[in-house]
This record gives structure tokens, sequence and C-alpha cells, in this order.
């Protein structure tokens, strides 16, 4: 038996060493090394759960109609709806995705950013009636956070450069780009948070870490900010103007494990919640011109709950029941009567909804499609909590396929997000529909330590030393899946994004004998090379979440952690995937992945966009990434083509 084994082995070793054999090809902006050919069958497929379209809110107009963003091609770009169930029609035709916008008051114009090619260095432009936009910012710079004055003829925003973790405050008439002007000498990540009812102070924000933000007032005219709400590090998040200018209100977990709705008086900078005790976080909140309307939403185990309450009487107004889901952008009609809500959930695409807040009444303004599936076969997810090392429980969303026959074993998928400050929530992903359908698969999203939406110490469980703690959970996953009769512990595949990308590497690294194979979109491949090449303007909060590579102790922990230094771990096949131009995890830690794992005869598969940075925003990409990834997992999963044939991806063995 010894010597069969050997001799299998190095046969796997002879064709992975022969794989290694670099056929490349190109498909659109795409280059794909050792992809195999997309089957007709797998592209046709895909393209089934690729035309659902989604509706997000953008801003109220001064006519009373809605803005949203929306897909028609292959990008999202801004329509206006008039009323509900009335057309989307589109003002905005840009090959480039738009990156918010918002209605310049008391005009028919309207702001907007955008980016070239994914690479995050945001311009703004303002866009009259007849289409035109004008470019308002400077190229080169990065430019984001954009606030305008309620009487529309003041814009502030904050800038960085190349180069540089420093960030200025500019304002500038939005009509005439050539008033543009620096106010504000900033340093570190300072942003415009909101400007005063008055127009005469700026409220800022200074972003030191993942867990810990300042706020400051400032004349609009420039001078020293003066900060409010000294304290305990804590979040000061989505921070506005109310009633008057004299408070100030914003999402905080000061004094608290969750997150809160608080007040700030100004003057005093004291701190006082305004929302009710609970074991669950305040997202988000809006509040109407005249500080009367106050609408927020709480994240209840990943679905939201949206409150509205009188801010000046302190009374709660109608609440809305909206389908059970996930609450993207919320915007209050500056008159506060109207509350415009994205929603969407695990059987429905993202769509706008309008509750008459003094009425009571909920409209749905838009029905989005959902393509050629039947909605009924679509997964719903389960709440599930496994236990992992340390007894800490962890908090997963279960799909199963609802074709699997009760007890019949099904392969796994586990899917991490990024982040790490982010958390997985029940809403609209074809991707997830997807791979249940066409691998016949469960597919796990865990919400490991470092998630958000469990409280501040559950997110702080990963940070520096603490970094495999996280990996560790899905080893313990590994241990649930083991156990639970329905679900095949020999078949189960890994893939995550970003900072999901690392987990997947390392868990690749950790627990290969358990897994069949692994997907890693722009993950971290080494530590240390992440915090020296990732843009300058971000990497200071990075290193408050992950570690200061410039400090021995660090760096001795990320050369030990990191997935490049335990390459040779990685005994099972991988696809990785990057954008060209992506600003946070630069293409060179997806590369050294690949060259790696090549140099040891591990079967790798790369796929490379010229037109994306950090995550994929084009139609045309996403479409081609899924389908490289569903005959990548079928071939690590031996799972069938739909029709019952096997899969025409090659079968994959594993050292």
């Amino acid at each position: 038996m010894r010597h069969l084994l050997a001799t299998t082995t190095l046969l796997a070793l002879a064709a992975a060493a022969s794989a290694q054999q670099v056929a490349t090809r190109t498909v659109g902006a795409a280059t794909l090394e050792n992809v195999p050919t997309i089957p007709a069958e797998v592209t046709e497929a895909v393209s089934r759960y690729q035309q659902s379209r989604s509706a997000g809110v953008v801003d109220w107009a001064d006519d009373g109609s809605l803005l949203i963003t929306t897909r028609f091609g292959a990008t999202a770009q801004l329509h206006r709806v008039a009323g509900p169930g009335m057309d989307r029609r589109q003002i905005t035709f840009a090959a480039e995705p738009i990156a918010g916008a918002r209605s310049i008051p008391g005009s028919d114009r309207i702001l907007y950013g955008r980016d070239t090619g994914g690479d995050e260095w945001f311009q703004l432009y303002a866009m009259g009636p007849d289409g035109r936009s004008v470019q308002l910012t400077e190229t080169g710079t990065r430019n984001s956070g954009p606030v305008i004055a309620r009487d529309g003829r003041r814009l502030y925003w904050s800038r960085s450069s190349k180069g540089s973790s420093d960030y200025d405050i500019l304002a500038a008439d939005p009509a005439d780009p050539a008033s543009r002007v620096v106010i504000h000498k900033g340093a570190g990540a300072i942003g415009v948070d909101d400007v005063s009812p008055d127009g005469r102070t700026l409220l800022l924000s200074r972003a030191l870490s993942n867990i810990e933000q300042k706020l400051y007032v400032m004349p609009v005219a420039g001078g020293t900010p003066r900060e409010i709400a000294t304290g305990t590090p804590a979040l000061l998040q989505a921070a506005r103007f109310g009633r008057g200018g004299t408070t100030v209100l914003a999402v905080s977990d000061r004094g608290s494990d969750v997150k809160r709705l608080v007040e700030i008086d100004v003057a005093s900078g004291r701190m006082t919640p305004i929302s009710p005790a609970s074991k669950w976080n305040v997202e988000d909140f809006d509040l109407s011109d005249d500080g009367r309307v106050l609408a927020y939403a709480v994240n209840e185990d990943g679905y939201s709950r949206v409150v509205v309450r009188d801010l000046v009487t302190r009374r709660a107004l109608p609440q809305p029941t909206l389908p059970a889901g996930v609450v993207g952008t919320m915007r209050l009609s500056p008159d506060g009567q109207r509350l415009a809500i994205g929603l969407a959930s695990p059987t429905a695409p993202g769509d706008v909804w309008v509750w008459d807040t003094g009425a009571g009444k909920l409209t749905r303004w838009t029905e989005s499609e959902i393509g050629p599936i039947d909605r009924a076969t679509l997964p719903e997810p389960k709440l599930m909590r496994f236990e992992s090392f340390d007894k800490l429980s962890v908090p997963a969303f279960v799909y199963r396929p609802k074709k699997a026959a009760a007890g019949a074993k099904t392969p796994v998928l586990i899917s991490i997000h990024g982040g790490p400050e982010a958390q997985a929530r029940p809403g609209w992903s074809p991707t997830i529909a997807s791979f249940v359908d066409m691998l016949g698969a469960t597919v796990i999203v865990p919400n490991v330590r470092g998630s958000d939406g469990h409280g501040t110490s559950y997110l702080n469980l990963d940070n520096a030393e603490k970094r495999e703690d996280s990996v560790k959970d899905i080893g313990a996953l590994l241990d649930w899946i083991a156990k639970q009769p329905d679900l095949d512990a020999s078949r189960v595949a890994v893939i995550g994004g970003s900072y999901g990308g690392y987990m997947s590497l390392a868990a690749m690294t950790m627990y290969s004998d358990r897994l069949a194979g692994g997907v890693d979109l722009f993950g971290i491949g080494d530590w240390t090379t992440f915090l020296e090449k990732t843009e300058a303007y971000r990497r200071d909060l990075r290193r408050a979440e992950y570690g200061d590579e410039r400090t021995p102790a660090m760096k001795a922990v990320f050369a030990r952690i990191s997935p490049r230094a335990n390459v040779a771990r990685i005994t099972k096949p991988m696809l990785i995937e990057q954008g060209a131009n992506d600003p946070r995890v630069p293409r060179a830690e997806s590369e050294q992945m690949v060259a790696a794992l090549r140099a040891r005869g591990v079967p790798v598969s790369y796929l490379l966009f010229a037109d994306e940075g950090h995550g994929w925003r084009k139609k045309p990409n996403s479409d081609l990434s899924l389908q490289v990834e569903t005959v990548f997992l079928r071939g690590v999963l031996g799972t069938p083509a739909a029709d019952g044939v096997a899969s025409t991806a090659p079968a994959i063995t594993a050292r």
C-alpha cells in the first residue's frame, strides 16, 4: 500500500509540475493563466444569475423625484424615478460606475463621484439637466466625502495626494471649478461629515483606527479645528449636525460594547445616548433638514429594522414593517415627510421603498428583476452558531440547496467576507445562489471573530498578533461540518475576497489536508509587503488594525503567519484573481503567491483584470469571474454539470 501511495504521489507531482507550463489567453480585459475553456453550459447557466439588477437609494431631488443607482448595461449609473413604479430614466452614461451622488439643493444639478478602472482616485463632477458634466477636482488626487451647504452654493470635501497619508479640506462653488480652494491642511485621515444649517461651521472627523475616531468643528473659512466629544477612544461615525447646529448626532460605541445613536452638545462635548439600550448595533441614520424627523436602522443578527422618531418631542412616529432583509441607504426628504429605504433580501435584489412618516404608509417605488430564475428555487439562509477552539460562539449563515434530498450529503463551500471589520449579511447575492445551484453545494458564510455586527469586543478579537485566531475559527467550522449528517467533509472548498482572500490563503496553509481547494480574490499574501505597498492614504489605518510591520516584534509575527511564508503547506489546487489597478491589495500580493505555488508544482490558475481595482464593478468581468470559479470549484469538489453529465473541468489531482 505504501508503494502504491508513493507512486500515486509521484504521478500527482509530475502532473502538477507539467501544469505549470503556463497556458495564457485573453478574454476582453482579462488575462487567464492555466484556466480551462469555459463550457457553453456554464456560460449559459452563470448568465441566468448575472441578469439581475438592483436599485439603490441615492438622494431626493428638489422636484420630489428620487435619484437611484441601477445597472442596465455594464456598469451602475444614476437614474431618476419620478414616482412609485415609474420608469428609471438614466441620466449618466459613463463607462465607469458612479461612486456616490447627491442632489445640489436649490437647483436642478447633481454632484457625483467617479474613478478610473477601479483605481479609487475619485474625481467629483457637477452635472446639469443637459447631461453635461464639469470636473470640479484636480486630476491625480483622491477626493471623497463631499458635503453641500443647505443653500447649494458651497461644496466641501477632503483630498489626498499620491504618496501622502494626509488629507486636506477644500471648498468650492459647485458651479465654478475655478473657485476651488484649500481651507485646511489636514493631518491623517480627516474628512468632512457635515456643514451646519447656517452654513458657518464644518463638522470634521478623523479616523485613527477601526475602533477610534475623533470629531471636530471648524469655521468654513478655515482655522484650527476644535475637538468635541473628547473621552475614551471610541467610534464616532456618520456624524451630522442636529437642530440649529448646537448638537451633533453620531453612531458611537463609547461606554457600550455596541454602537448606539448619541447626541453631542457642541459647546460642552457632553454625549447622551438617544437610542434605547440594546444588544444590537445602530448601523445608519438620517435626519430631516429641520432636525425634527429621525430615522435609524438597527442591525439585528444581520437583518435590518428601521426606527422613525420625532427627535424634538422624543416620541415614536409610525414604524415601517419591511420585508426581512438588509437596508443599504436611507434618505429622508428635506421636509422629513418621506423616508426612502434601499432594501435587499436573499430572494430579492435591492429595491427602493418609501415610508410616509406621518401617514404611516409604505410604498414600493421600484421592482427589480431577478433575471430568468425561479424565485422559489433560491436558497434562503439559516443562521447557526458553532463553537470555536476557545469556546467562542461564532455565527454563520447556511445556504443549503432546496433540491437536495433530506439527509443527502452535499459538498460545502465556505465563503469568507472581507474587511475584516465587515459582516456577512442575508442580502441579495446571485453569486451564492449560483454556487448553490451549479455546484449542488451548501454554502456556509461565517462571521469569524473580527467581524462587525456583534459588538466591539468581538470586533477586536483578531487584532494584530491575534490574527490567526480568526483562521482557527475556520478550523472549528470544519470540525462542525464533519459532524453534520448532510454535509460531505471530504469535499469542502474555501473562497474569499480581500481580507477574505487572506483568510482563504491562510486556511489553505493550515487545513490543506481538510480542504479540496481554495479561491483567493485579491487577498493578502505577505503582511509586510502588503503594508509597505498599500496606498499611503490608507496605510496608517491598516497598521492600526493589522499591526505595524516597522516594529521588530510585529514583523516577526507577520513572518510567521503570512501565507507566502507558509506556502509549502498548501498542497491543494488554487484559483487566484486580481484587479490590476487595486490600490488596497496591490497585484504583487497575488502574483507572488501564484509564483510560489507554481514553483512548488501546486496547480494554480490566475485571472487578472486590466480594468478593475479592488473587486469587479463591470458586468463582463463579473460574469467571467463567476464562470471561472464555477469551473474550478466543480473540478476540486468533483460536482457534476447541471445536466448530470460529469464536469468538463479537468480532474485536478491533489498532492
